[in-house]
């Protein structure tokens, strides 16, 4: 039998065990900092972020001005043109599996909350066309996914602007020989979700996205197999598939019925459920595992009485939320002293901005149901979901111990020297000669702040205990990822028109 509701702060009944409720509300409403943030701003920064991550010509309204084209011939040594795209992180090599997910989850922010990005929505739909026009060049050819352009280890010897790149731009690529339905899974989500930002503002690219997105689901599906095992050296251990390819063809299944409405893609995924296994690993979703953003978004349709033959991913999304509840988590999921969502592994923040984001987005799709996430003796509603995903942002955003925002150029205090080579290194416009491989030594090992400011990043995050070592050397806390900001844009944009 349920305990009695314990009644929070603003009303927000939520947590019915007294020992977790009052861990939750230590956690949610005690704050090292009384800032009330500018949510809108934030919102404005994480976007422009995108523009300091982009490959190729860069257009005429570029807004961060201390970037140069670069790499303007990818893809000539496979006689494609695979200019464009984004760099993942701080480095100059572009990785379709991450850049295929960074896509996703920006489609995906501007299909939930585009309505309250005001001004900033036409420079996040830009943003997900630069990652969808690069994506439909690198799926030009049928049965083929260029998945990556640039070789890591020659890469990563070298601390060079990416405009003045001299390293191997070679091209990998998988085929029917060489399968990769994890990569192919996950581009075909990326085109079916532009799809359906496009469908209103530009019906013909929407439909083009949409039939690119079919072909690509079909030889990922028709040609099964993991792309770590076809390009070990390439991508390993870079953007190594630690999980399986499974989850991508679920995942790209569930965006293109969102996107196409065709039955054939709802048989798929109730047929495939199972042996696909979306109920595993729920804990997780990022650029590798994409099972609780499976779970979370088929359950819209569960939740808005839509798809009673859904409902078992709708059980699976409530064991995602029991898992990662402060007090009752899955012992893969801890919190830091300061009440970060901490999960091993490097760049943390991909965990908090992806989780958080589909805490904000049940939250939204149990609101519209009336319904609460039972967890066993205890039960979750949708408001406690929203304080914990805003808690988090609020703590990348300076309510932490250290008082420092992790988003780079918001507040009074932010990582100065984050690991990015362009970011670091003299623009081109302050130093016109080149500087080579080595010559931009001297600038990583530098103690002063970088020269460029990358307005809108968010570095990977403090450890454990809330430490943070402002250092280009740590990099898997200060070095920042398309992919920790995608999801961000989502959060962002709801709270601005919230709070």
């Amino acid at each position: 039998m349920a305990r009695n509701l314990l009644c929070l702060p603003g009303n927000v009944s939520a947590f019915r065990a007294p020992l977790a409720a009052l861990f939750l509300l230590s956690l949610l409403f005690h704050s090292t900092s009384a800032a009330t943030h500018d949510y809108h701003d934030a919102l404005r920064k994480s976007i422009l972020f995108f523009e300091g991550q982009r490959s190729g010509k860069l257009p005429q309204d570029q807004r961060l001005k201390w970037r140069r084209d670069s790499a303007l011939h990818d893809g000539s040594t496979a006689g494609v043109d695979l200019s464009g795209g984004y760099y993942d992180a701080g480095d100059n090599v572009k990785f379709g599996f991450p850049m295929a997910f960074t896509t996703t989850l920006l489609a995906w922010s501007v299909i939930d909350f585009g309505r309250t990005m005001g001004p900033e929505l036409k420079n996040a739909v830009r943003a997900v066309k630069w990652g969808s026009d690069y994506l439909l060049k690198a799926t030009a050819v049928p049965d083929v996914v260029f998945v990556q352009v640039g070789d890591p280890y020659s890469d990563h010897n070298c601390w060079e602007r990416p405009e003045d790149m001299d390293t191997s731009r070679a091209v990998y690529k998988i085929d029917k020989n060489h399968p990769g339905s994890d990569v192919a899974g996950e581009t075909a989500a990326a085109l079916a979700a532009a799809s359906i930002v496009f469908r209103s503002r530009d019906p013909a690219y929407s439909r083009f996205l949409l039939n690119r997105a079919v072909r690509v689901f079909e030889f990922a599906d028709r040609h099964r197999g993991a792309y770590s095992a076809s390009l070990h050296r390439a991508v390993c251990p870079f953007y190594c598939d630690v999980n399986g390819f499974q989850d991508e063809l679920l995942w790209g299944a569930v965006w293109l019925h969102k996107a196409s409405r065709r039955r054939v893609y709802r048989e798929y995924i109730v047929k495939n459920e199972v042996v696909l296994r979306a109920g595993d690993t729920i804990n997780e979703f990022g650029w590798d595992n994409k099972h609780a953003g499976i779970n979370v978004l088929i359950s819209k349709e569960v939740l808005m009485g839509k798809a009673d033959y859904f409902e078992s991913f709708t059980q699976n999304a409530d064991g995602f939320i029991c898992s990662i509840l402060p007090g009752l988590s899955h012992p893969q999921v801890q919190y830091s002293p300061g009440g970060l969502i901490f999960k091993p592994g490097g760049s943390n923040m991909q965990h908090v901005t992806s989780l958080s984001f589909l805490l904000l987005s049940y939250s939204n799709y149990l609101s519209h149901a009336n319904k609460n996430v039972p967890c066993g003796e205890t039960s979750a509603s949708p408001a406690l979901l929203k304080q914990l995903a805003k808690r988090q942002v609020d703590y990348i955003l300076g309510d932490n111990p250290l008082r420092m925002s992790y988003m780079v150029g918001y507040g009074a205090r932010y990582p100065q020297r984050i690991h990015h080579r362009g970011s670091s290194l003299p623009s081109v416009q302050a130093h016109p000669a080149r500087i080579g491989c080595k010559a931009g030594s001297r600038y990583f090992l530098s103690p002063n702040p970088n020269p460029n400011l990358l307005v809108g990043a968010v570095v990977g995050g403090p450890n454990s205990s809330d430490a943070f070592p402002d250092s280009r050397s740590f990099f898997q806390e200060s070095e920042p990822t398309t992919y920790i900001n995608a999801p961000l844009v989502g959060l962002l944009s709801y709270f601005s028109a919230h709070y």
